[in-house]
């Protein structure tokens, strides 16, 4: 432990990174990824771990601060997936640093943390978003800045450069998530919690899921009823069901469910409904909407996909009703469904089963 610096600063950070991770409205899965800087050796979570697992499992990655973020400014490919600035003698879990590792090498606070807050996602799509997000953290006293959506990755990392030129303590990703940085774990938590307390968002309410309906409809098939009783919301009142259906709004939706979400309307059966699609050749959805009873998931949805499924969740019952919603384009999609870096965490979320 003692390569990694103060150790009771690490443990600190391991136990604020479980925290991030055990909050569903914070984090999900394998999403939102944090770090922690000893000089110039920088500890991140590894690509495909998820955070709830810190302190249990070793998924921190020590990875070269400054060759990385030399290569970040000079457009270097070697800075996207950051292996080859791994300290390989330290790397105890072998495995890769997460996809983001450039963009907290380049932000200079020696903690960082990344999240996939709902509220954040759910401000961060709508069109009034500079207004709200204006009006909310200058309430709360925050120093921040915002981020247009760009790919995870070198194209997220460059932006994410420059807006920390400016030093803020909060940087809000548009339709991806959020940045809390600070000096010290202490003074990220804190952070945490007034940047959560300025953007929470009251929850849509809806009646209870019909689960008999549901387990009736999908005998017999690859589909079941989502075991996560508040992933039904989704599914239960016409706004949530418009905004879900609309599109894809940030980036680990259309990389574990796929950029359509199913919608089965009342009378009409799951296998005919299926058969839509394999008559055109189509993959069939992750996930269906049965419009007043809930949600039906692909019984092949990973564990992972199954908490991006309440994530979305929750994401659309916090919209405010009949808002503009700015989804990500055709471009946005085909750029995440073709990504390896992806196709990599996905591996791993598979194994995860076992």
């Amino acid at each position: 432990m003692a390569a990694r610096g103060a150790e009771s600063e690490f443990d600190r950070f391991l136990r604020l990174s479980k925290q991030i991770g055990t909050d569903i409205l914070k984090t999900q899965g394998a999403g939102g990824n944090t770090s922690l800087k000893d000089g110039d050796t920088m500890w991140v979570k590894a690509s495909g771990t998820w955070l709830a697992q810190a302190g249990e499992r070793d998924i921190m990655v020590p990875v070269r601060v400054a060759p990385l973020v030399e290569a970040l400014r000079r457009g270097d490919p070697r800075a996207e997936k950051a292996t080859d600035f791994v300290i390989t003698a330290l790397n105890t879990s072998g495995l890769r640093p997460s996809i983001e590792t450039s963009f907290h090498a380049a932000l200079p606070s020696p903690v960082v943390a990344h999240y996939h807050c709902v509220n954040t996602i759910a401000l961060s799509v709508l069109k009034q978003r500079d207004e709200i997000f204006r009006t909310k953290l200058e309430a709360a006293g925050m120093k921040w800045a915002t981020v247009p959506y760009r790919r995870p990755g070198t194209p997220l990392a460059r932006d994410v450069d420059l807006a920390a030129e400016s030093n803020p303590d909060v940087l809000i990703l548009y339709n991806h998530g959020i940045i809390v940085t600070g000096e010290t774990v202490e003074e990220v938590a804190d952070r945490i919690e007034r940047v959560t307390a300025a953007l929470t968002l009251p929850a849509r309410q809806v009646p209870d899921a019909d689960i008999g309906a549901l387990q009736q409809l999908s005998q017999d098939s690859s589909y079941s009823p989502a075991a996560d009783l508040a992933s039904h919301q989704l599914a239960l009142v016409p706004e949530n069901i418009r905004l879900a259906t609309g599109g894809s709004m940030y980036p680990d939706h259309v990389i574990f469910l796929g950029t359509t979400v199913g919608l089965l309307k009342a009378g009409q059966s799951l296998p005919s409904y299926l058969e839509r699609f394999a008559d055109k050749g189509q993959t069939a959805p992750k996930m269906i909407i049965v419009s007043g009873c809930g949600m039906l998931l692909s019984n092949e949805l990973t564990p992972g996909g199954q908490v991006m499924a309440r994530c979305l969740a929750e994401v659309v019952a916090r919209i405010p009703e009949g808002a503009d919603v700015v989804y990500l384009t055709e471009a946005d999609e085909y750029e995440l469904t073709n990504w390896e870096a992806e196709q990599y965490r996905q591996a791993l979320d598979r194994g995860a089963r076992t």
